[in-house]
């Protein structure tokens, strides 16, 4: 299984170490989702920005790569 971490409050007013762990995560935007496997590390590094993301557990199968993110938000052409 995964992690779905979505980034729902912004990090502008908080330390530099704060936004170092939103970006090692590849966090850049609020409402942005990003997929990483459970790990007890993936863990800890959740706690330390628990108060400006929120965390759901997702199937391996509902894992989607950026791309595929996109063409979900794209409308359809026609």
């Amino acid at each position: 299984t995964h992690f779905k971490i979505t980034l729902r409050r912004s990090a502008i007013a908080l330390g530099e170490r704060k936004k170092e762990t939103l970006v090692a995560f590849g966090l850049y935007r609020r409402m942005q989702p990003v997929y990483n496997v459970h790990s007890p590390e993936a863990a800890g590094t959740i706690l330390k920005v628990k108060e400006l993301v929120e965390v759901e557990n997702v199937l391996a199968k509902a894992v989607h790569s950026r791309s595929e993110q996109r063409k979900e938000r794209k409308e359809a052409m026609g």
